[in-house]
């Protein structure tokens, strides 16, 4: 019989294991645009910017939500049911077991959740995409999302924001996806015809359907720095025309540049911005809506002689 190993050793790992200290595996974040380590409480206490390159992470609902309204200033909507796998779906996996896997992964039903607040003394609606659920993809479910809370929006009489991060369309659902580019469009037509401001935030990265559809039917397009927004991919457009594109094409910064977006607003300043923007169109949708001058007199009392002696000339 070993002593040291029968009994000393088990008494010693006993101790150690009575003592040890429960350490998270997720201390240190490394930036994935300049590679760095940054100490996750640091990160966090940064907003999910990187102190050190100004790198923008990508964030979830949640985050957003919280950041906007505060911690618990915030009301989440209920999103309605759509079909699940319509087209019964199966690549090297069923479309179920991806939706599952994913709604397991991010704890959400779908890429898009909705919320209400008040920002300011102001009633806002706001949806966002959720990047981390299958690329942000846009299906039946997020057109559903997307429509429900326009018009939550314009039961409250809110202002509409919508982040958007996005790959495009989600080709699990073939032409289903497609057709939410036209249902979202129509949604943002209900918004523009109840005087309602719609605001889109555009995230890394907008691209695909997204792009193509209500991301960029907003009354004001604010980007956050070096997101990636466009339709097709650099590399598709280069084989497609093949030429080389200019550096930072597709970029927030380029985009601004050339017409694209209105402003690229650092996320330490998004929700000052926000709220001035939205207190500004607010305000000025709600004086300009209903004009109070009357008619000028002259133009109710206009005699109908002159146009009688046309009719009987065109007659003649």
């Amino acid at each position: 019989m070993n002593w040291l190993t029968n009994y000393v050793r088990p008494r010693i790992r006993a101790l150690v294991e009575r003592n040890k200290v429960e350490v998270p595996e997720n201390l240190w974040n490394q930036c994935p645009a300049c590679e760095r380590m940054i100490f996750h409480r640091d990160l966090e206490a940064n907003q999910r910017v990187c102190p050190h390159c100004n790198h923008h992470m990508r964030v979830g609902p949640g985050y957003r939500f919280r950041s906007l309204f505060g911690e618990d200033g915030y009301e989440p909507l209920a999103m309605p049911k759509a079909p699940v796998d319509p087209l019964k779906f199966r690549d090297l996996k069923r479309y179920t077991d991806r939706l599952k896997e994913a709604q397991t992964r991010t704890k959400a039903q779908d890429a898009l959740e909705a919320a209400a607040g008040m920002l300011g003394e102001m009633p806002v609606v706001c949806a966002v995409m959720n990047f981390a659920f299958m690329g942000g993809s846009m299906g039946a479910a997020v057109g559903e999302g997307f429509v429900s809370a326009a018009r939550e929006a314009i039961r409250r009489r809110a202002a509409f924001v919508a982040f958007t991060a996005s790959g495009g369309a989600r080709m699990q659902e073939g032409a289903v996806s497609l057709m939410q580019m036209a249902r979202t469009t129509v949604a943002v037509q209900e918004l523009r015809e109840a005087g309602l401001p719609y605001i889109v935030v555009l995230t890394d990265p907008t691209t695909g359907g997204v792009t193509a559809s209500f991301a960029m039917l907003g009354d004001i397009h604010i980007a956050e720095p070096g997101a990636v927004i466009g339709f097709a991919g650099t590399r598709v457009i280069e084989q497609t025309i093949r030429e080389k594109l200019p550096e930072g094409f597709q970029r927030a910064e380029y985009l601004l540049e050339h017409g694209m977006v209105d402003m690229v607003v650092h996320r330490f300043e998004l929700r000052n911005v926000l709220e001035r923007v939205i207190g500004i169109l607010l305000r000025s949708r709600v004086e300009y809506a209903e004009p109070e001058s009357d008619p000028a007199p002259e133009l109710a009392e206009e005699p109908a002689e002159p146009v009688t002696e046309l009719r009987e000339a065109a007659d003649d």
